[in-house]
């Protein structure tokens, strides 16, 4: 037999299959309706949703319902502290004292490090008996100079002599300061590998300060938003360490410079931090509402997107069945588990949430009870 008779043969057994099977479903289609009327006819009414035991699959249905529907943009951005700097000696020397511990909060003004200052404190009290010598001896000669027993330029070099005294003490008080570092704001001091005894270089960092009462974000933003963003308007934010906490602040800066390359503007917010959980470089989500409107919502759950093309599944009440009809719809907003409804719903409606990969376009179901919340369920049963 040639390969083309074969191929022919092949053709036809797959026609005369493919036919068999379609009679047959049809078949099968046929008896199901038939004991399903059979059944009603025997008294199997309607349930608990409209349909009888034979009515189709159970499903789980929720209203139509109108709810407040914000309009939120989402943006990232990464903290740092609204004040924070770099703790460093200005004068280099070997360390006598630290004054703090790394992770500890210290107060403004509190001593964080001081070097060896003898010298300094030597010659802060040499240069203190010159000032007091100097003004001492200008008293002197001012008491004189009224017996006309001193001259007016005895008096005037006494007096550049206190200047000079006065400026070599305020030198050295200055140099003594330089000897130790006080903390410019409260905050929380940093990590740090510093020893006593160990000499550190002048302008060396030693360890960082932060001020984390209120962390700031700084984000970016499309520029289509520039004017409908600006100071004082609420944020949201939320971090991966801490799922389940809600950061709230405000815009508090918006860049007067649109990026050219991008096409977005800079941004910064402020965020509080009053248990001081988030520190700086941590990474945020952040949510701002830009407008608050009342709208028909879903459950997501219950949607279905084929493409570009969303649809949901209604129960009606047609002759005391529950049937199911397909509805094309229109999303909007989505939020929180829900998501809103632009066009093809009506208040009110029911719509099925669980079940919808079991129904199909005017076939009949049966409203099951919803299910209670997992919190709920564990509450019934501890």
């Amino acid at each position: 037999m040639s390969l083309l008779k074969q191929f022919i043969w092949l053709i036809a057994l797959a026609l005369l299959a493919g036919g068999g099977y379609f009679a047959w479903q049809h078949l099968i289609d046929t008896d199901t309706a038939g004991a399903a009327g059979a059944q009603q006819m025997r008294g199997g009414g309607p349930g608990r949703g409209g349909a009888g035991r034979a009515g189709g699959p159970a499903v789980e249905v929720e209203s139509v319902r109108f709810s407040d529907i914000e309009n939120i943009v989402e943006a990232v951005g990464t903290t740092r502290a609204v004040r924070a700097v770099e703790i460093a000696p200005t004068a280099a020397g070997r360390v006598r004292e630290i004054g703090f511990r790394a992770g500890e909060r210290i107060e403004q003004g509190e001593l964080l490090l001081r070097l060896d200052d003898d010298i300094e404190r030597a010659n802060l009290e040499e240069a203190k008996a010159r000032l007091v010598d100097a003004r001492a001896t200008l008293e002197r000669a001012r008491a004189l100079r009224r017996t006309s027993a001193t001259s007016e330029s005895v008096i005037g070099n006494l007096v550049a002599e206190l200047a000079t005294a006065q400026a070599n003490h305020d030198r050295a008080q200055r140099r003594l300061q330089e000897r130790s570092v006080v903390a410019p704001f409260a905050g929380i001091v940093g990590l740090t590998e510093l020893e006593r005894g160990a000499r550190v270089a002048g302008g060396e960092t030693i360890t960082t300060l932060d001020d984390l009462t209120s962390v700031e974000v700084s984000f970016s933003l499309p520029e289509r938003l520039y004017g409908r963003i600006g100071p004082g308007m609420r944020i949201k934010a939320r971090a991966g360490a801490f799922p389940e906490r809600i950061f709230e602040g405000e815009i508090a800066l918006i860049d007067t410079r649109i990026d050219p390359a991008s096409r977005a503007f800079q941004s910064r917010a402020v965020i509080a931090n009053p248990d001081l959980l988030l520190p700086a470089g941590m990474f945020m989500h952040l949510s701002i509402v830009l407008d608050r409107r009342r709208g028909l919502v879903i459950p997501e759950e219950s949607v279905v997107v084929e493409g570009s093309q969303a649809h949901v599944f209604v129960v009606e009440s047609v002759d005391e069945r529950s049937l199911v009809r397909r509805r094309n719809v229109i999303l909007g907003q989505r939020s929180f588990g829900e998501v809103e409804i632009l066009d093809g719903l009506t208040e009110g409606e029911a719509v099925i949430v669980r079940g919808v990969q079991k129904v199909r376009d005017g076939r009949g179901v049966r409203i099951a009870k919803p299910r209670p919340k997992a919190g709920k369920a564990e509450e019934g049963g501890s």
